[in-house]
């Protein structure tokens, strides 16, 4: 897009055809002018101009010869912020720009979390009930009983977010304080869908001794762990010995939550193309902590067929074992012993999966797949392949994004996981639950939604959280009588 100024002494190249605007990029422009002009049409054209998109304009001080104007708009990063920005700059010498906020910043201002008492203190009485000397009898009891703890603390609806700050997003390793936000996130996604008050804790070591060793020291005050953000393949043994040591559920949502999404995208999408899971060729590039864990439930459901690449190229019999994970890895897949490029496994595939990185394939490589291919990008914040581009191609196109169709969002899967593992005191994540899950979340989108574009439920679908929660109650409630009637014998 070419913005010409008004003078037109020159020309400002602006925005791109290939991104979408997005809220996550939302800005707030103060603007005063002068009344010579015609502001409230000129700023949206050159938003427009810029590639922005205008959500909001707001006329906040007026008077016969000036005005100021609130202008939000969403654009697709940062620096196309400050391109929209210098456009409306440059569409008059009228418009003078006083301040621009970024919508996201100013919302983590202080932080998105809070505490509140769900007990009132209006009095004495209250206070010696909830604090001492009252509180002294309820300590007492719990020290006689240690499970009564979950009937009379915050114990059994309470999950601690642990990250150690090493694999961030698609940020990378930048830290625990860096961590935090996300985490915060993490927390208010627990109260916002299940109920579930979780509370972020990044811990300040990257040492998997320290991790596990703090993690089991704190466990006392949690009804759950939920393992995010930290690097493979720590990952993989931090999780394996805490389910060990604590009596509590260990659930890392990089692995299990995205994996448990992708099986529930699968499972709608191959009853589009009507195909079967144990049919089909699967191409994965990805084979960190997610596409581990990914394959993993595949295989469980039936996948016969998956070849999986990580930065070094394909996964194959003679690839470097260096730890058990990855020798797995190696045994249960790529069964044809290809080493062979990206592109040329995707030939005649049925399914791509990407955790990996952005724009690694060409719309040639999707071209080359089985007719009614499914390509699953979930690199964020832009995927394996511009979705627009994919869909020429390939049956079904799902991304990490919510600006796209069909969106595989880990949202649909922990807030019920959890719900479900705190209501009924189970204290392990069985390989059973995750399938069950994914199978609840698929089954929200009914036959008559079902359809290319709407594969997999929206995160706000109400129905979602508590179908996969009645999934882990019913099975630890299956799992109960069948241990009684054994007991019975």
């Amino acid at each position: 897009t070419t913005l010409r100024f008004q003078d037109n002494s020159r020309e400002l190249k602006l925005g791109s055809s290939m991104k979408s605007t997005s809220p996550g990029y939302g800005i707030t422009i103060r603007i005063d002018t002068d009344m010579k002009i015609a502001p409230t049409s000129l700023i949206p054209a050159a938003i427009a101009a810029a590639g922005g998109t205008l959500t909001a304009l707001d006329v906040v001080e007026s008077s016969q010869d000036r005005v100021t104007i609130d202008v939000t708009c969403d654009a697709f990063d940062a620096d196309h912020a400050i391109e929209i920005t210098d456009a409306i700059k440059a569409a008059s010498p009228y418009l003078v720009v006083r301040n621009v906020s970024d919508q996201t910043f100013l919302l983590h201002l202080g932080g998105k979390l809070e505490v509140h008492s769900k007990v009132p203190l209006k009095n004495r009485d209250d206070l010696s009930r909830a604090y001492t000397p009252g509180v002294a009898r309820v300590c007492l009891a719990i020290a006689k009983n240690k499970s009564d703890a979950r009937r009379l603390t915050i114990k059994r609806n309470t999950v601690a977010v642990i990250s150690d700050g090493s694999a961030v997003l698609g940020l990378g390793n930048i830290g625990p304080e860096a961590a935090m936000p996300v985490m915060e996130g993490k927390a208010v996604l627990f109260k916002r869908f299940a109920n579930v008050d979780a509370w972020p804790i990044c811990l300040d070591t990257q040492d998997t001794e320290e991790i596990i060793r703090t993690v089991q020291l704190i466990a006392p005050g949690f009804g759950g762990i939920n393992l995010e953000d930290i690097s493979a393949p720590r990952c993989f043994e931090i999780e394996s010995r805490l389910k060990d040591l604590l009596d509590i559920p260990v659930f890392h949502d990089d692995q299990h939550g995205t994996a448990i999404v992708v099986l529930a995208a699968l499972i709608n999408s191959l009853k589009i193309v009507k195909k079967n899971l144990s049919d089909i060729r699967i191409v994965l590039s990805g084979a960190g902590a997610a596409g581990n864990a990914i394959i993993r439930l595949l295989i469980i459901q039936g996948a016969t067929n998956i070849i999986a690449f990580d930065s070094k190229g394909a996964i194959h019999k003679n690839s470097p074992r260096p730890n058990a994970m990855r020798e797995w890895l190696i045994d249960s897949t790529n069964p044809d012993n290809r080493n062979c490029s990206l592109a040329e496994a995707l030939v005649g595939a049925d399914v791509f999966i990407g955790v990996s990185a952005p724009n690694i394939l060409k719309e040639s490589d999707v071209a080359a797949m089985a007719p009614d291919s499914i390509v699953l990008a979930m690199a964020n914040p832009d995927p394996e392949i511009n979705p627009v581009l994919a869909s020429k191609h390939a049956r079904i196109v799902a991304t990490g994004r919510s600006d796209y169709p069909n969106q595989i969002n880990n949202v649909l899967a922990f807030p019920g996981i959890f719900r479900g593992l705190l209501d009924s005191g189970v204290t392990k994540v069985t390989d059973e639950m995750l399938a069950l899950a994914a199978t609840a979340i698929a089954g929200c989108v009914s036959e008559d939604q079902l359809n290319p574009n709407f594969i997999i439920p929206s995160v706000f679908d109400p129905a979602v959280t508590p179908a996969v929660a009645h999934a882990i109650t019913s099975l630890a409630k299956t799992a109960k009588e069948e241990n009684a009637r054994r007991a019975e014998k």
